[in-house]
Formats: C-alpha cells, sequence, structure tokens
C-alpha cells in the first residue's frame, strides 16, 4: 500500500483530541437548572419524533439539535460552562432514543391485538426497564469502545466540535461549522421541506425477464457523515451493494419472475423488503458475533480491572485514584441494579403480558417467562454492544436498530419453539409465542436505541472532559422522565389516527392511519417463525457471507494493512442504497483530499508533513460536523408542520408536473456541495 493510502486510512485528525476540559479540573455538571431544562428537551423531542416513528419508521437523531438549543439557553445563564452543556444534551437526547424503540416494536401489541390501547404502567414498565438496561450495558463497553481508533463516532464528534467551537471562539472553526451548517440546512429544507429538491434518485428497468438498475441518495448530513468515518467504511458499503443491489436484486427478481406491468423501482424494494434485509440480518448476525469476540478482552479486562479495585478498596481501606474523566457508575451497582431489574421484567413479562386465556401449565408458564428474561438480559447485552459498536463506526442514525432487534427475536422464537416441542401441541401456543417475543423485544428494542446514543453521548465526554459517571447519573434520569411520558403520546396518537390498520373507533379516516412499519415488520417475522414461512435460505445466505468476509478482513488485516469490516459490509447489504451511497461519496471526498494533501505535503520529515495537513484535515472535519448539525436541526424543525398538517408534504412548493426536475437539480447542487467541501479544505490559510 503506498503512503498515500496509508495517510488516507488513518483516523481523521481532531477525533481524539486531548479533552478540553483536563481531568484535574472540576466545574459544577449537574445543575438543578440543566436538569429543568434537560427535562423539557426530553419530552420535547420524544412527542416530536413519536410521531415520525410511527408514520415513517424512522426518527430523526435528537444529539445534535439538543446540544445547539441548551447551548443557545445556557449562554444567556451565569457561570455556564461547557460540561453542563453536555450533561443538558446528554439527557435531552435521550428522549428521541427511547421513543424510537418503543415506537419501532410496542404497536406490533396492538396490531396483535393483545392490547386495546397503550395501558399506562404496562408501556412505562417496558420503556424504563429497557432504558435503564441500554444505559447499564453500556457502562463496562465505554474503555473498550472509546478506545477503539478505528471507530469514528461522527455524530461525537460533530457534537464535541460544535461544543468546542462556542467555547474556544475562534473565527476559523465557527466560520466552517457555520457555514456548513447554513448549506446543510438549506439543501435539507428544499430537499424535505419544498421538495424542489429530493435526497433520492431511482433508476430501475425491466429487461427481458429481471430488472435491473440502481438508487442514489443525495443527502448532505449523509455525505458528511461519509467524509468524518473515511474510505474504509465506504468501501466495505460498495462491496455490500454490489452483493445486495448489482447482483442480489436482479438474480431475485429473475428467479421469482417479475411482472411487466409492474413498475420495476417497486420490485426492487419489494425484492430488498422481503429478501435483501434478511440477507443483511444474517450477515450482521454472525459478523455481529464476530466483533463481540474480539472485544471481549478488552470488556473483560475493564471489568476485571473495576472488580479488582473494589476488592483491593475493601480489603485496604484505601479508595483507588481514578482520573475524574475516567471514573464510571461502579460496576458492582451496575452489576446489582441489572440483577434488581430481573424481578420488574419477570413480572412485567409473566403478568403483564403473556396471555392468559392460554392454558399452559402454570409452573411452566413460569419457567418460560423466566428463561425468557434472562435472555433479555443475556441476549440483550450482546445486542446492544453491537449497537454501541454501529454507533462508533457509521453514527447513531445510521444504526441498523431494527435489523440488530431482529437477530435478537429469531434467535429467541427458535429457543421458545424448543421449549414448545418438549410440551406437545397445545392450541394457542403459536399466538403465545409471537406475543411473548415481541413483548420481550419491546423490552430490548428500547435498551438498544439507548445504548446506541448512549456511546455517542459518551464519546462527546470524552473529547469535553466530562466525568462518566455524572453523565451515565443524566443518561439514566433523561429515561425515568420519557418513560413516564411515553404512554400518554403514544395514546394520543393512536386515538386520533389508529395504528397498524387498527382503529381505537369506526369511522377514522384510514388514509391518516399511522403504519408504524417496523412495529409490523418484526409482528411479521415473529408470526413467520411460528407458521414456518419464513425465508430462512436468505438468513444462512448472509452467514456465509460474513463467513467469507471474516476471511478476507483478515488476509487484508496481515497483508496490506487495511481492513473490511464484516459488520460494514453487513450494513451496505441491509440498509437501502439511499442510505449507503452518500457515505461512500463522502467517504470517496475525503480520501480524495488526503491523497491531495499527501503530494501537496510530500517535502519534509513525516512529522512536517502531518502538521501542514493537520490544518486542512481539521477545517474539513468541522465543515462535515456543521453540515451534520444544520441538517439535523432542520430535520428537527420540519417534523413541527408534518405533525401540524399529518402530511410529509406539508411545505411542498414543487407542482406535481415539474417532479422530474427534482433529480437532475438535485445532482448538481450535491455535485456543487462536494466541489465546495473540496476548495473550502484544500485552501490555503
Amino acid at each position: 500500500m503506498t503512503d498515500a493510502n496509508e495517510a488516507a486510512l488513518k483516523p481523521t485528525a481532531g477525533t481524539f483530541d486531548t479533552p478540553v476540559i483536563p481531568a484535574n479540573q472540576s466545574l459544577p455538571e449537574i445543575t438543578l437548572r440543566g436538569i429543568l431544562i434537560g427535562t423539557l428537551l426530553t419530552i420535547v423531542l420524544a412527542a416530536a419524533n413519536a410521531f415520525l416513528g410511527l408514520k415513517m419508521g424512522q426518527t430523526i437523531s435528537a444529539s445534535i439539535p439538543a446540544a445547539i438549543i441548551s447551548m443557545s439557553i445556557l449562554r444567556f445563564c451565569r457561570n455556564s460552562n461547557i460540561l453542563e452543556n453536555t450533561m443538558v444534551q446528554t439527557m435531552a437526547s435521550v428522549g428521541e432514543s427511547l421513543i424510537a424503540g418503543v415506537t419501532f416494536v410496542m404497536p406490533a401489541l396492538v396490531i396483535l391485538h393483545v392490547w386495546s390501547g397503550f395501558p399506562y404502567w404496562e408501556t412505562v414498565g417496558i420503556a424504563l426497564i429497557g432504558g435503564t438496561l441500554g444505559v447499564l450495558f453500556t457502562i463496562p463497553l465505554r474503555r473498550a469502545l472509546l478506545q477503539d481508533r478505528t471507530l469514528r463516532y461522527p455524530e461525537g464528534v460533530a457534537i464535541s466540535n460544535v461544543l468546542k467551537a462556542s467555547v474556544d471562539k475562534k473565527d476559523g472553526d465557527m466560520k466552517a461549522l457555520a457555514w456548513g451548517g447554513i448549506v446543510g440546512a438549506l439543501i435539507s429544507l428544499f430537499q424535505t421541506g419544498f421538495e424542489i429538491l429530493t435526497d433520492t434518485v431511482n433508476y430501475w428497468a425491466h429487461t427481458a425477464r429481471t430488472i435491473v438498475g440502481f438508487q442514489l441518495g443525495l443527502s448532505p448530513a449523509l455525505i458528511a457523515a461519509g467524509y468524518i468515518v473515511g474510505i474504509n467504511v465506504a468501501i466495505s458499503f460498495i462491496v455490500g451493494i454490489c452483493i445486495a443491489w448489482l447482483a442480489g436484486i436482479p438474480l431475485l427478481a429473475w428467479h421469482y419472475g417479475v411482472a411487466a406491468n409492474t413498475p420495476a423501482t417497486d420490485i426492487a424494494m419489494e425484492m430488498w423488503s422481503k429478501h435483501i434485509r434478511l440477507i443483511g440480518v444474517g450477515t450482521m448476525l454472525v459478523g455481529g458475533l464476530w466483533t463481540l469476540c474480539t472485544l471481549m478482552k478488552p470488556i473483560a479486562q475493564s471489568i476485571l480491572a473495576s472488580l479488582t479495585a473494589l476488592r483491593t478498596a475493601r480489603l485496604t481501606g484505601v479508595q483507588p485514584t481514578l482520573l475524574r474523566t475516567e471514573r464510571d457508575i461502579p460496576i458492582n451497582y451496575v452489576m446489582w441494579s441489572v440483577f434488581i431489574l430481573l424481578v420488574p421484567l419477570f413480572l412485567l413479562l409473566t403478568y403483564s403480558i403473556a396471555p392468559t386465556n392460554i392454558t399452559f401449565n402454570g409452573h411452566f408458564r413460569l419457567l418460560l417467562c423466566g428463561f425468557i428474561s434472562l435472555y433479555v438480559i443475556i441476549g440483550g447485552f450482546l445486542i446492544c454492544s453491537m449497537s454501541a459498536y454501529f454507533a462508533g463506526l457509521i453514527g447513531s442514525s445510521n444504526s441498523p436498530g431494527s435489523g440488530m432487534l431482529i437477530s435478537f427475536l429469531l434467535l429467541l422464537c427458535l429457543l421458545m419453539l424448543g421449549f414448545f416441542h418438549f410440551i406437545g401441541g397445545i392450541d394457542g401456543r403459536e399466538t403465545f409465542g409471537v406475543i411473548l417475543a415481541i413483548g420481550s423485544s419491546a423490552v430490548a428494542c428500547a435498551a438498544i436505541t439507548i445504548s446506541n446514543d448512549t456511546m455517542q453521548d459518551l464519546k462527546v465526554g470524552q473529547v469535553v472532559g466530562a466525568t462518566p459517571w455524572k453523565q451515565q447519573a443524566m443518561l439514566v434520569l433523561g429515561v425515568l422522565v420519557t418513560a413516564f411520558v411515553v404512554p400518554p403520546i403514544m395514546s394520543l396518537l393512536y386515538n386520533a389516527y389508529g395504528m397498524g390498520g387498527v382503529f381505537p373507533h369506526p369511522g377514522m379516516n384510514p388514509a391518516q392511519m399511522l403504519p408504524a412499519p417496523q412495529a409490523g415488520m418484526m409482528a411479521t417475522v415473529a408470526n413467520g417463525v411460528f407458521t414456518h414461512v419464513l425465508e430462512w435460505k436468505m438468513i444462512i445466505i448472509g452467514m456465509g457471507i460474513a463467513l467469507v468476509c471474516i476471511f478476507s478482513d483478515e488476509i487484508l488485516r496481515k497483508n496490506w494493512n487495511t481492513r473490511l469490516p464484516v459488520l460494514a459490509v453487513g450494513l451496505g447489504i441491509y440498509l437501502p442504497m439511499n442510505t449507503t451511497i452518500p457515505v461512500i461519496i463522502g467517504g470517496a471526498l475525503s480520501w480524495i483530499i488526503q491523497i491531495r494533501l499527501n503530494r501537496l505535503y510530500k517535502k519534509g520529515n513525516a512529522q512536517q508533513r502531518e502538521a501542514n495537513a493537520s490544518g486542512h484535515r481539521h477545517r474539513g472535519l468541522l465543515l462535515s460536523c456543521g453540515i451534520v448539525a444544520g441538517a439535523s436541526i432542520m430535520g428537527v424543525i420540519l417534523a413541527i408542520p408534518f405533525v401540524i398538517k399529518q402530511s410529509s408534504d406539508a411545505l411542498k412548493i414543487m407542482p406535481d408536473a415539474l417532479d422530474y426536475l427534482s433529480a437532475p437539480l438535485s445532482i448538481a447542487v450535491i455535485t456543487a456541495m462536494c466541489i465546495w467541501i473540496y476548495w473550502v479544505v484544500m485552501k490555503k490559510t
């Protein structure tokens, strides 16, 4: 590999800087006003994202908007500081994460007619137990994942750079962030709001026996995120796209046949939804287990070091001296908390979720619910570890939470089938299994989304110099606040629109119904396992692809000093092209700029070359962070008219007759944005 390529694969400068506030300096972090502001923002951001999660199956990451809003409020308060702002942002971001976990699974209990609405205490219990577990699971992971220099944490880096620039007040840094924010916000406004531009271009065409084509994503936030994460992830995405979209969909369309009168784009999306995503699930399942094996040693070392320190302190009476920036909630508190949460989890599954009208033996019911409770703890920790890893690999917004949850759900359903096999035929056992699997998955989903968000927040804390245990306490407080407001939010939306084809009363307008697509998919997968109609061969194909990728990654690592992350390949298969293509564009742009910088500063020793190029890279990082921040904030702002008008077309001004112009205009605008990024980064100061 050439020197230029090696430099391009190194972590972006500025990602692992010295903390803004050093460990030997203490500032007020958790304050009464911070808790009040965080509580208000938590509720607002949860409510704003609930509608989007139920309507479109996705939410808008609230971490960056929470940081900007809290920073704007605290600047008017006397003696505020960057660490206090970090605590507010940490708490406020929980609202969006937990509501995502709730909306992605819990409506399935309504769709399956287990619940006729969202009972208050049962809903609170699922959200509170799952969210708290999500925070607790990340505590032993923090050191291992934050010390892994292959993980870039794009959103965490973006937030921390916004906070740092507000403190440093350097004209160049503020200017790069501001211009990036303006450009990201304007393009998002014209794409998502006015719909003059589009963020997705589809081109699929019929051939003699199949379909061919592509999907182009043009999201400015994802391009900027791709710039931050770099070329390695982009290459892995390309491999995933070639497997899934360039080869997989044409082959599947040829195998299953295509209707000539059906639009090719619709066929492609159906093939992706029904088949390709399952291949991605299989790839991520094996890849996740392999990644966990590689992380097990540093995680175990971190836990053992904490336990050893506690034991030493008890024997000697001397407390260990840790840097302020390395103090987590003590590991014994974490373990006891997880153990205690087993009790309400078991009671919730046994007496609130498991149907009582099916005549199982009482002892078997208790045994099964006890086993599932243990599975939620053990399997949940493994899945949350994968989710936290994805936060560093590609960011919270693009993390495939549903893919990891499907893996959790599939294994649970298989284990339950094994239990049922030993007790013989019982009427209604399939219904019993589906309901119990969905209910426990709702707890796991809340944990998955929270763990993903928590790692981004802890990355912010690492960069600015926050105290980890205080961040973790604010995260638990955010879970507590959100859990108690989730039931009225969900009940309000259900009674206003209906969900997943179920209406609370007759005479409601089906056009306004909230489809809850993620919850519907979970119900379909669980039903598919128990009725033996799930397409297992696609999952097995994905597992085989993962094994090939793991083998290839080891060869590349040993012989060419580069990597092919198997989880990133799985993401490239699982996610739609309009999500992965912009990340590839951003990664390729960062690689081109790095190659150009290496040629520009080829004279002098390595230290001099690095010093000359670091200013350019820092400017590119800040510019990308600004684009991510601006696009994220615009997404939250646009959610308001969408909710009020009950339509994502609420602000559309592009006439339907001119919709064909949106694609070429978007390509031109995004091309201009990439050229502008290149010009700004490369210009000398």
